[in-house]
């Protein structure tokens, strides 16, 4: 049985009704996302059927199928065979795993649908990557914060969820960063799965267990959580911690003056995927074909980073939005249709 949740069309009829030409092409794409742990999967899918939306005004019609659910791979790799049985135009899909999709987006392709992967890259020679570079994400904030320790210290790191490709990549980032600092020491790599709450827990935990460290590396999602526990344990003057781009927690750095910094992953990912698979499916071409990435495969896009000098910024950008929304940016339509010859 095929289930989609959260479909939204946007028909020729709506179009007419609000006083626009039917529209001269129409295409359907599917969503797919295999967890939803957190409100920035649930902006991600919004900001995806916002970008659709758009498309209104250029005369293109875009239905959208959304699977949004937790599942194992097994369970993501159903949401892409449900998606080719619909017989999508193109999948656009945040996948728990690099490798697992190789035979399924190998029978898209075979059945005439684009696949593009975001958030996380996979292997598959079948489909590309639109998205940032998690591992230069993952280097940013080692970066920043191995000079904010002045280069030597004792720290611990939160991971997201282990063996998922985007954590993994982010992990390799940070690691290849240390190494230039032989004066710094990780004591302890823990994983809280990109969860507040699991990341308060496990900071009291390591500092409990490791009372003495100067710093620590956690990844978004987490930070919040892991800046309370450290506020508890009345360590929030000494300790360094990286941070993350929610607007509760930029609040909470401006308004107590926080010493930390944060690389951006935006939820509009999706977003940009979904406008570079339609100039895609009118047969336009990348002006630079999307070879980045370990997979050879990957269109990298830019990372912001959010530090003292622009968290007012970033955080007045958020003005009205409610206090889990994430600072987040995407390809306009007009940005994509730049990278198209």
């Amino acid at each position: 049985m095929r289930i989609f949740t959260n479909t939204v069309i946007y028909t020729a009829v709506a179009l007419t009704a609000m006083g626009m030409s039917a529209s001269a092409q129409e295409y359907k794409i599917g969503l797919s996302n295999g967890w939803i742990g957190s409100e920035w999967r649930t902006q991600m899918i919004d900001e995806a059927k916002a970008a659709a939306e758009a498309w209104a005004g250029r005369g293109v019609t875009i239905e959208v199928l959304v699977q949004s659910n937790n599942v194992d791979v097994p369970g993501q790799i159903a949401h892409v065979r449900n998606f080719i049985n619909e017989g999508v135009d193109a999948i656009i899909i945040n996948p728990n795993s690099p490798t697992a999709f190789d035979p399924v987006f190998a029978q898209a392709k075979d059945a005439g649908i684009l696949v593009i992967s975001t958030d996380a890259e996979v292997s598959s020679p079948d489909a590309i990557y639109v998205g940032i570079d998690q591992t230069a994400w993952g280097a940013a904030g080692a970066k920043w914060l191995a000079e904010a320790l002045g280069g030597k210290g004792t720290i611990v790191t939160i991971d997201g969820i282990a063996g998922h490709p985007a954590n993994t990549m982010r992990v390799n980032g940070y690691t290849e960063v240390f190494a230039n600092y032989p004066d710094i020491e990780i004591v302890n790599q823990a994983n809280a799965s990109w969860d507040q709450a699991q990341g308060q827990q496990v900071m009291q935990n390591l500092l409990a267990t490791y009372p003495n460290i100067n710093g620590v590396l956690v990844q978004d999602g987490m930070a919040d959580g892991a800046l309370k526990a450290i506020t508890a344990a009345g360590r929030a003057g000494d300790i360094i911690a990286t941070g993350e781009i929610r607007k509760d927690f930029l609040t909470n750095w401006v308004e107590n003056n926080v010493n930390t910094g944060a690389s951006v992953n935006p939820p509009g990912v999706m977003a940009s995927a979904l406008n570079v698979a339609v100039f895609m499916l009118e047969g336009k071409e990348l002006k630079e074909p999307a070879t980045a990435g370990q997979y050879g495969n990957s269109l990298y896009l830019s990372i912001p980073f959010i530090d003292n000098s622009n968290v007012a910024e970033e955080l007045a950008k958020l003005e009205g939005r409610p206090s889990y929304y994430t600072v987040s940016t995407s390809l306009s339509i007009d940005e994509a249709e730049a990278l198209f010859n």
